[in-house]
């Protein structure tokens, strides 16, 4: 209610302020001017002469959102030849003459019809004119003047834009610049001061404070702490006549909010941790989770974990998690022995991946903890006192021999008893282990010459837990004694020349020994008093066989078997005796083998002639055996017995097809009915030649393009029922089609009404109106007679 007191008040003395402006403007500067010259004496005798003046104008002024009862009077126009009595007359043109400015043809004066509003239009421009209102004509040239809409405070301070949002870190010195907000006002800046804006802060103190003059928001107290408080509201206004009362205002609000600084250190909530993990557990179990709080966000939260002490750092690690920012304890090594050491401590320490200098005065950046693993006993495997086990056994010791013995132990607590095994897979067989104290034995003789070394594995398992069992192996080295003797290496065959001389060697033969060097050396070759060969030992494996007497004829004796005994070196000594075959041949001259044969040295080249003719005669009987068979199988058989040729009237042929009624006219079609022969109700019969004629009654003839099968198959069998040249024979007539609800049932042909039987079917007309048909066909001849 003051504002709209003071508003009106305001708007009148601005009125009145004005008018007397205009009213001393007009009177000094458009008052009437005389139009004859006057004179006056100027300085040192000179007549002055003032020139005759038409109008001189000055802008008009006239106040906007003016509300009063009476038009505005905007000023007057006059001229110094107007002398009054209404010889002139003022004509005003131009922007708004006519609807918003009006003058008085008689007295010049003009007035605002309208209420003006400088924010839509500033100023006018009009055109003024004097002229003689007899006559219409200019008494002196139009002038243009100026009309200009005077402002008044009435538009509010607006921001254009919001609402506003703004970071400023947090911890930021006091006047740290925020935002900068600025507001707009539709009045006229360069007039008073309805445009001067002056910005004040309504709400976000004392935290926040804003520039009257640039409306900038600075920070207002220090060590503002995002993790304290992250957002603010801040209200600012802006208000015009420089802040004065009176003057209007707009508000905008600001949404502040805190960004992170790296201002916290990272923290464990608790100095110790306690773990526990199992002896049994494997590399990257898990250990725990450790945790450094840091209240910051993003990469001023990052924190890494590192062990920097402690007696577990061979057998733990601490990684990193990106996501959780944890430190996640594992196990990086086996050997965890629950009844070797049962405890292991980890100094852990956590840090800012980075680090602002800024705030290196509250401390380090990082912090400690220690963490307690406690190691919990597992039910382990047993374990055998050596990993592999090797032992040895003569291939000569008898089944039941003691080869060696395993060892396994159970570590827990419990001490659970051990039960031994071989391992099932082993086939051999060859060996037993006693099941209580692991001692293995031979189970078969041994061969060293087939297996030299014998491989097991053998299982020990707990007693009370048959789930928990270990494995070793075990290599049984089967040791050599001399139980083989030497032999040709291969079985030798020699051919000799029967003109050989005496000394020529022979063969070089080779003997070997499966047994061990140990055992098998020092081999001696040796054959029985032969008066043709001798045996020399060469080396330790060889020995040289030698012609003792030459010129040997193989006729006489075509092939020599020379037995030699090999003997080794061995406890006890083995020896064995072995057949060098000596075949005699025929030698040239220059001792090349010719031929080592009985037969004379040439042979035939060709078979006899005998032989050719019997080979050919073979040939020949094969090959008539074989046409004689074929013709046979190609011969048509002819039957035993001929039988007569078959009745075809006595061939049934069935069609087992049924019609869908008087409406179905795809599945039947009538025209296959009616042939060209029977449109005249005339049909030959085509088995036998008729010897009469007969001529059809008239009123059986159906038309050709009839659709009533029905009709057409009465008609047809009434015909055929009374053609006495046409006697039934054994050719069967079927119509395969069912009517339309047929009292008759199925109709036949298969005897006519001429028939002469001795059956008597009168009868039928008793069974009811579907036998009615029937009776009428069989029951009575003189049905056909009427008809």
């Amino acid at each position: 209610m003051r504002r709209d007191f003071y508003l009106p008040c305001f708007l009148a003395c601005l009125s009145i302020v004005h008018w007397s402006h205009s009213a001393l403007v007009r009177n000094s500067t458009s008052s009437q001017v005389s139009t004859r010259p006057r004179h006056g004496l100027g300085v040192k005798g000179q007549v002055l002469h003032r020139s005759k003046r038409g109008w001189v104008w000055n802008q008009f002024f006239v106040i906007e959102e003016y509300t009063g009862p009476d038009p505005v009077l905007v000023g007057r126009l006059h001229t110094d030849l107007d002398s009054g009595g209404g010889k002139i007359r003022y004509i005003l043109s131009g922007e708004g003459a006519g609807t918003i400015f009006v003058i008085d043809e008689k007295t010049g004066n003009i007035h605002a019809t309208k209420t003006l509003d400088r924010e839509e239009r500033a100023e006018y421009t009009l055109m003024a004119q004097a002229v003689d209102r007899l006559t219409n004509k200019p008494l002196e040239p139009p002038s243009e003047f100026i009309v200009k809409v005077q402002d008044i405070n009435d538009n509010p301070p607006e921001f254009l834009t919001g609402p506003h949002h703004a970071t400023v870190p947090e911890m930021s010195n006091v006047g740290t610049s925020v935002i900068q907000v600025t507001a707009t006002d539709a009045d006229d800046p360069s007039y008073g001061n309805s445009a001067r804006l002056v910005y004040s802060i309504l709400e976000g103190q004392p935290y926040f404070s804003v520039e009257p003059q640039t409306g900038i928001i600075r920070t207002a107290l220090p060590n503002m702490d995002r993790e304290a408080r992250e957002e603010y509201l801040v209200v600012i206004q802006a208000k015009d006549m420089g802040g004065h009362m009176g003057g209007l205002s707009g508000t905008t609000k600001v949404t502040i909010t805190l960004t992170d600084v790296n201002d916290n250190p990272p923290k464990f909530p608790q100095s110790v941790y306690q773990m526990s993990i199992s002896e049994a557990a494997a590399i990257g179990t898990i250990v725990g989770h450790v945790k450094a709080k840091d209240p910051d966000i993003g990469e001023n939260g990052m924190v890494s974990y590192r062990i920097i002490d402690g007696d577990g750092q061979d057998f733990f690690e601490i990684t990193t998690d990106s996501q959780t920012q944890e430190g996640v304890i594992k196990l990086k090594k086996q050997g965890l022995d629950f009844e070797t050491k049962k405890f292991y401590s980890l100094k852990v320490e956590a840090a800012n991946i980075y680090f602002d200098p800024r705030f290196v005065s509250r401390g380090p950046f990082k912090d400690t903890a220690t963490i307690k693993i406690s190691v919990e006993d597992a039910d382990e495997p047993p374990v055998f006192s050596n990993s592999i086990y090797f032992m040895e056994v003569n291939e000569s010791a008898p089944a039941g021999t003691t080869v060696g013995q395993v060892h396994a132990m159970d570590h827990d607590l419990g001490r659970s008893p051990i039960r031994y095994s071989i391992e099932p897979h082993y086939l051999d067989r060859a060996f037993t282990i006693n099941a209580q104290n692991g001692i293995i034995k031979t189970a078969e003789p041994l061969d060293r010459e087939l297996t030299e070394w014998q491989n097991i594995s053998v299982i020990a398992t707990e007693v009370n837990s048959q789930l928990q069992s270990s494995r070793a192996q075990v290599a049984i080295k089967i040791q050599d004694v001399n139980d083989n003797a030497p032999e040709f290496a291969n079985p030798y065959e020699v051919d000799m020349c029967e003109n050989a001389k005496t000394g020529k060697l022979i063969q070089t033969i080779h003997a070997v020994d499966k047994d061990e060097s140990a055992n098998g050396p020092r081999m001696t070759f040796s054959i029985a008093p032969n008066p043709n060969f001798t045996i020399t030992h060469s080396t330790g494996h060889t020995a040289d066989i030698k012609v003792h007497r030459g010129a040997m004829s193989r006729r006489k004796q075509e092939v020599y078997l020379l037995p030699v005994v090999i003997s080794d070196g061995g406890v006890p000594v083995m020896s064995s005796t072995n057949t060098l075959t000596i075949r005699v041949c025929s030698c040239s001259a220059d001792g090349s083998v010719q031929s080592c044969n009985a037969e004379p040295l040439t042979l035939p080249a060709g078979l006899s002639t005998g032989a050719l003719i019997a080979i050919l005669t073979c040939i020949i009987i094969l090959l008539v055996i074989v046409v004689l068979f074929v013709t046979l199988r190609h011969q048509k058989k002819e039957p035993l017995i001929v039988f007569e040729e078959e009745d075809v009237r006595e061939n049934i042929i069935s069609y087992d097809d049924e019609g869908g009624g008087e409406e179905d006219t795809e599945a039947f079609d009538i025209a296959t009915l009616q042939n060209p022969d029977g449109l005249n109700g005339f049909l030959p019969r085509k088995d036998i030649k008729p010897e009469l004629q007969y001529m059809p009654r008239q009123g059986f003839c159906t038309a050709p393009n009839s659709v009533d099968v029905d009709d057409f198959i009465k008609a047809r069998l009434q015909e055929t029922d009374c053609d006495p040249t046409a006697p039934p024979y054994d050719s069967i007539q079927i119509y395969g089609y069912e009517g339309r609800d047929s009292v008759a049932g199925s109709l036949s042909s298969l005897e006519s009404a001429t028939t002469d039987s001795d059956l008597d079917y009168d009868y039928l007309n008793s069974w009811g109106p579907r036998f009615k048909r029937l009776a009428e066909l069989y029951g009575s001849k003189e049905t056909c007679e009427e008809s």
